[in-house]
This record gives structure tokens, C-alpha cells and sequence, in this order.
């Protein structure tokens, strides 16, 4: 089904795709929150928790601007690089697997996110698919690298630039998984070195330098 598209400077997008991405970022940012703050949904009495505590409302807006950004932007980036070869491409979400992530993580504490994919219609070459695939996780390390970066300007708001650094690194290395439609299969094919490099990277700043 075809969609009215909407301009944005040079951006082609929709109303459909604006809703699946707002309805994505919110729904991670809370999925998030539940993580961070170790709440869970229904206790051991078998009682709602209340969710009224400002202190989880704070981090559902750090999420929102770290975890959630880190979404926001790292999907906007397969669809801009998509859009500069000529490609129509538009990003949407999976609602199944996104309640799956909230009601995991609100219920047991662990969640495995499938938010959505940038859904891409053109003729590519291999390489220019392994540049498409490669701008979401590049997107991720330079967010770290700028959270890195605000956590040595800001000390007091470290634990904030803190979560966005850790966040954004991981998500870019989770995406180097080189198999099934991860983006790191698609790098891989395209070029070995540029995916080894990017996998170092990631290896280097998560589990190498603590911060």
C-alpha cells in the first residue's frame, strides 16, 4: 500500500512511518526504564506495582534521550543513507515483538528487543547495501563516543552520559551479529575489514575501558 509522503528538507517519510517510530522509541524507552530500574510489573504477592514513583519517570526520560535516541537515530540512518541511492525506504515497526520486549522486561526483568526494520525498495549493489547497513551501528558509536565525551565535561550528570555511552556501544555491537538480517552480515559481505574494525571497537570500549 502506497502512503502520501511527506517532505522533510531532503527526507522522504509518511504519517505511517512518523506514528511507527514515535510508537517504537516509546515503547523501548519504557522497556528500558523497567530494565534500569529492576520493577517489575506484577511482584512476588502477585499484586501491580505501582508505577507512580518519580524516580521511575526520571529514568523513563533518561531512556527516552539515551536508549531511545540511540533507536531513533540509528534507524533514521539506514533510512537517509537508503534514500541517498535512490532507494524509497521507510522504517516500520514490529508491534508484536516491541509489547514482547516491554512485557518481558516489565514481568521477569530480561527482554530481547526486534523493534523494526527500515523497509527498503530499490536496486543495490552489494556494496552500497554493506554502507546502508553499516550507517545504523556507526550512527550507535559516534552517540557513545559524544556520550563519552559529556561524561568528562559534565561530571555531575555522568550517570546519565554514562547510560548513553554503554547503551549506544552495545547496540551497535549487538548488530554486528554477522548472521540471519543482522546489519553485521550485510557489512561482512560487503567488506571483512570494515566489519572487524567495527566489532573491535565495540569489544574495546565495553569490555576493555571502563569508564
Amino acid at each position: 500500500m502506497m502512503y502520501k509522503s511527506i517532505k522533510i528538507g531532503n527526507i522522504s517519510t509518511s504519517k505511517v512511518e512518523i506514528v511507527d517510530i514515535v510508537k517504537a522509541w516509546l515503547i523501548i524507552s519504557l522497556t528500558f526504564t523497567f530494565l534500569f530500574t529492576n520493577t517489575r510489573l506484577i511482584d512476588d504477592t502477585l499484586t501491580f506495582a505501582s508505577l507512580e514513583a518519580p524516580s521511575f519517570w526520571i529514568m523513563f526520560v533518561i531512556s527516552l534521550l539515551t536508549a531511545g535516541i540511540g533507536f531513533l537515530l540509528h534507524e533514521l540512518a539506514h533510512k537517509i543513507a537508503a534514500q541517498r541511492f535512490g532507494c524509497m525506504a521507510e522504517f516500520r515497526a514490529f508491534d508484536q515483538m516491541l509489547f514482547l520486549a516491554l512485557g518481558l522486561a516489565a514481568v521477569i526483568g530480561f527482554t530481547f528487543i526486534a523493534p523494526g526494520a527500515v523497509m527498503i525498495s530499490g536496486m543495490l549493489t552489494r556494496k552500497e547495501n554493506g554502507i546502508i547497513s553499516l550507517a545504523g551501528p556507526l550512527t550507535n558509536y559516534i552517540l557513545g563516543m559524544l556520550f563519552l565525551g559529556l561524561m568528562f565535561l559534565l561530571p555531575p550528570l555522568g550517570f546519565i552520559f554514562s547510560i548513553g555511552f554503554q547503551i549506544n556501544l552495545w547496540l551497535g555491537l549487538f548488530n554486528m551479529i554477522p548472521f540471519l538480517n543482522f546489519d553485521g552480515a550485510k557489512i561482512m559481505n560487503w567488506n571483512l575489514y570494515i566489519w572487524l574494525g567495527m566489532v573491535a571497537f565495540g569489544i574495546i570500549f565495553l569490555f576493555f575501558l571502563s569508564f
